[in-house]
């Protein structure tokens, strides 16, 4: 077997998005990844189906694995031949200890590259609005570790030199010593009144910010009882942050949703929530399959040849969409057969939907559920006309029961089916809403609402509906918020209209009400 090759990836301060496309590639390529608690876990989403996960991360109060131990599995597991990709929080060159992975594998003739990551000592300032340079207050920058004891410090820290040396100096690791670095910058030349900023979890849904000056700080941490990880930052640059500070103002900062949606559909809404500084965990529970039953084949079949006879075509989700036209592929029947319907749809994701493959609805009703589209047509609805309606296994009967009490005859085919997903992430969403992680939970569908239940309950919640007590429920509709109540969920957002914007709006609104004194 011959050897395989490691890649010592800096991941970044936090954010995935912040890792680099090289690093990103690394991590889809490897066999295992063997990572840390600075690491965000969401990059683990970008390994392929297989790849095995090794977590060697280090708490303030316990090694889950000494550094040693970490240098020599890196060699163990090239050893047998496979792909490592070794994620590192930051930057894996700056207090990342690659030289020591790095040398030990050259000790064992193994190919390794090392891939640079964003260190925090730039990201997380930025994020916290405090540019480590500008042209008027700092021209330079140190980094310099403030994790050892104060006795080491002094042998590693010239403070004399250190002190003003540099515009702007970032500490890393160095919350628990930040009265001992205080005093030292004092003690060595720094007016006691110079700007400080602790920023903890920075570029994450959890950043906080503390500001205060040289002769405060201390006291400000342990008031706040500030933990780390943070990044210290010391220097009239500081005083940037009033003016530049901008992750903290967007709508969603602080805020943690878990997404239950199918997982074609989850990551539209994922992205969103993370571009208004959300933190979206993904956790779809509905799968969306097309109907295997011969019978609904039949049914379409029919359709098809009596094409030319529909007065109606009408969708009321963007699945049920999708769904029609890959059914029209595999048939290979060109929509042009149904030249006579008009297309309505139930609302302005599905128009979005049905835009597409290039068409456009021509009735589209203000409210966005059956009830609303069944008055929207109840005025140009003939008896005798025919409708179709492609759509889901659960759909409600509302809007056939309207349309046939019309005078209508109407072929509902139930063309896809909805049903329990499964997830690799049980253990670790389940963590997190024990631990109170999750701040929202988003829910478009009545499907939604009952496999999560169900998917927790499959993992021991005898009373899922508890657990998830005290966790914001946003809902899309009215039926989907009915459903959650039903099952005895705390349903504290609701929008005015039915759309994916509306709910993202509607829980910004919350969370800022929740903000506010």
């Amino acid at each position: 077997m011959g050897k395989g090759i490691v890649y010592l990836v800096g991941a970044g301060p936090g954010d995935p998005k912040l890792i680099t496309v090289r690093g990103l590639e690394c991590i889809r390529l490897c066999d295992v990844v063997v990572y840390d608690r600075l690491a965000s876990p969401r990059l683990l989403k970008h390994l392929k189906p297989g790849a095995e996960k090794v977590y060697v991360g280090k708490l303030p109060d316990r090694h889950t694995m000494k550094q040693e131990e970490i240098n020599q599995l890196l060699v163990d597991l090239a050893l047998q031949g496979k792909i490592v990709t070794r994620l590192k929080g930051g930057d894996p060159t700056i207090f990342g200890r690659v030289g020591e992975e790095a040398g030990l594998l050259r000790e064992h003739d193994i190919p390794f590259e090392i891939v640079p990551g964003i260190t925090s000592a730039i990201a997380v300032p930025a994020y916290a609005g405090i540019p480590v340079t500008h042209r008027d207050l700092a021209s330079s920058m140190s980094i310099i570790t403030g994790h050892e004891s104060p006795d080491k410090l002094d042998r590693s820290i010239q403070w004399d030199k250190v002190t003003l040396a540099t515009g702007t100096l970032v500490f890393l690791m160095g919350v628990a010593k930040i009265g001992y670095i205080s005093e030292q910058l004092i003690r060595h030349g720094k007016p006691a009144s110079t700007p400080v900023a602790l920023v903890r979890w920075g570029t994450r849904v959890e950043q906080q910010t503390i500001v205060g000056t040289l002769e405060t700080i201390e006291e400000q941490v342990r008031e706040a009882n500030f933990q780390p990880p943070a990044v210290i930052v010391v220097g009239e640059v500081v005083r940037q942050r009033e003016q530049l500070m901008w992750y903290e103002r967007k709508p969603l900062f602080g805020t943690r949703i878990l997404v239950t949606r199918a997982r074609a559909q989850a990551s539209a809404l994922a992205d969103r929530i993370e571009e208004l500084g959300g933190e979206p965990v993904e956790y779809p529970v509905i799968e969306i399959r097309e109907s295997e039953d011969p019978a609904i084949a039949e049914q379409l079949q029919a359709a098809v040849q009596a094409a030319d006879s529909f007065d109606w075509l009408i969708f009321t989700s963007a699945n049920g969409v999708d769904s029609f036209f890959r059914w029209l592929r595999r048939l290979r029947v060109d929509i042009r057969r149904f030249h006579r319907a008009e297309l309505a749809v139930v609302g302005p994701g599905t128009a979005r939907a049905l835009e597409r493959y290039g068409l456009l609805a021509e009735e589209l009703p203000e409210t966005f559920q059956a009830e609303g589209l069944a008055e929207q047509l109840e005025a140009r609805l003939r008896p005798g006309q025919r409708a179709l309606l492609p759509r889901g296994d659960l759909a409600r009967d509302v809007l056939p029961e309207s349309l046939r009490e019309a005078g209508v005859d109407v072929w509902a085919v139930p063309i896809y089916e909805t049903v329990l997903a499964h997830s690799d992430d049980d253990d670790e969403v389940l963590d997190q809403l024990r631990s109170g992680a999750i701040d929202v939970i988003t829910f478009t569908s009545s499907s939604t609402v009952t496999n999560l239940l169900e998917r927790l309950r499959q993992q021991g919640i005898a009373a899922p509906e508890t657990l998830l007590q005290g966790i914001a429920a946003a809902c899309i509709g009215p039926v989907t918020a009915a459903t959650a109540r039903a099952a005895g969920l705390d349903v504290a957002i609701e929008p005015a209209e039915a759309t994916i914007e509306a709910l993202l709006d509607a829980i910004a609104a919350h969370r800022h009400d929740r903000r506010e004194p």
